[in-house]
């Protein structure tokens, strides 16, 4: 905590600078990065006094034997326990990186309807997490698959801490369940691939050059009206160094779409120099699981037993339809320990 009082003070330092506000975009984000340091702060201030005031009244109860008191104490306890936990999260996320929006991916696996019903049933269960959240999300691409479910979908999902929580699900994820779409009602295992990027801030600097650039537009084939039916306005940009292609159908112009496609592409560029500081420091730090297939994270089960199980911390919930409904928190929260402990 001390370490954080001493960053807010010197963040307080620049806000009080004269001409501070001259650079309006990076004053707002000192400005909020000062605003969410005296958030925590402050909680853990109010947390710390809360939790001696709690100790003086069970010494009380134990006391005069009062057990209405001792059932109240227990109450708070619980409450406590919660908001320190919840605390705890934003300590742990400390990376740079962690506070930023993210772009986040989803790739259905082989294996045709299936596995593309399976990504669409991901998509659902980010788009609940998001919404419980509070946050917001924009699906930038979708495509969708030729008889259910959708093969690939982008979006970007805007709110404190998003790509924070969200590099947890990066990885493979795997479902086991009775087929709707076989005659046969056999058992099938589909795959779906997770990605997640932070946005990035326009003080980060990435190079790209327009002559690293193919740039193809098409025939937007989403939701949109009759719009998207009739216009090349969709975008698809190959970025040749890296082979990274990016697409966005969502906007309704060509030109919104080139630069939602953009920033896609610097989102990716800036998690692949990420990536490389991850390798690098691997040995102290822990264990990082890149989005590619092979790396399963997760795997949920809906025959013939019902559990949703990550592989990496090895917690397992029993209500998958809870899960599938969005309620992340505390496989994202268990990973994240995980990897600070690391």
């Amino acid at each position: 905590m001390a370490a954080k009082e001493k960053e807010l003070a010197k963040l307080n330092q620049q806000l009080n600078q004269p001409g501070f506000w001259e650079d309006r975009k990076r004053a707002q984000k000192i400005s909020q990065q000062a605003e969410r340091l005296k958030e925590q702060i402050t909680k853990w201030q109010t947390l710390d006094r809360e939790i001696k005031d709690l100790g003086e009244l069970a010494d009380l109860a134990e006391a005069e034997d009062d057990q209405a008191v001792a059932r109240d104490v227990e109450e708070k306890l619980q409450s406590l326990q919660a908001e320190f936990d919840q605390s705890e999260i934003e300590v742990i996320l400390g990376d740079k990186q962690d506070v930023s929006n993210a772009i986040l991916t989803i790739h259905a696996g082989t294996g045709g309807t299936e596995a593309q019903d399976w990504a669409e049933m991901l998509l659902r269960m980010y788009l609940r997490y998001v919404e419980q959240k509070g946050w917001r999300a924009n699906i930038l691409d979708k495509v969708t698959g030729n008889e259910a479910g959708i093969k690939s979908v982008t979006l970007s999902i805007a709110g404190n801490y998003a790509y924070g929580h969200l590099k947890a699900e990066v990885g493979t994820h795997r479902l086991v369940r009775l087929s709707p779409f076989d005659a046969d009602h056999a058992r099938h295992t589909s795959f779906a691939l997770v990605e997640a990027t932070p946005e990035v801030e326009d003080d980060v600097i990435i190079e790209i050059q327009p002559s690293d650039l193919k740039i193809d537009t098409f025939r937007s084939s989403g939701a949109g009206g009759q719009h998207v039916n009739v216009t090349d306005s969709a975008v698809r940009i190959t970025h040749e160094p890296s082979g990274l292609v990016v697409s966005c159908q969502n906007e309704r112009s060509q030109l919104q779409n080139k630069e939602s496609a953009l920033r896609v592409l610097k989102s990716k560029l800036y998690e692949q120099e990420i990536q490389k500081q991850r390798e690098r420091e691997a040995e102290t730090k822990g264990e990082y699981k890149e989005a590619k297939w092979g790396n399963q994270i997760r795997s949920y089960v809906l025959h013939p037993y019902q559990m949703v199980k990550d592989h990496r911390t090895k917690y397992e919930e029993k209500d998958t339809a809870a899960v599938l409904d969005g309620q992340l928190d505390k496989f994202i929260e268990s990973y994240l320990r995980q990897y600070a402990r690391k």
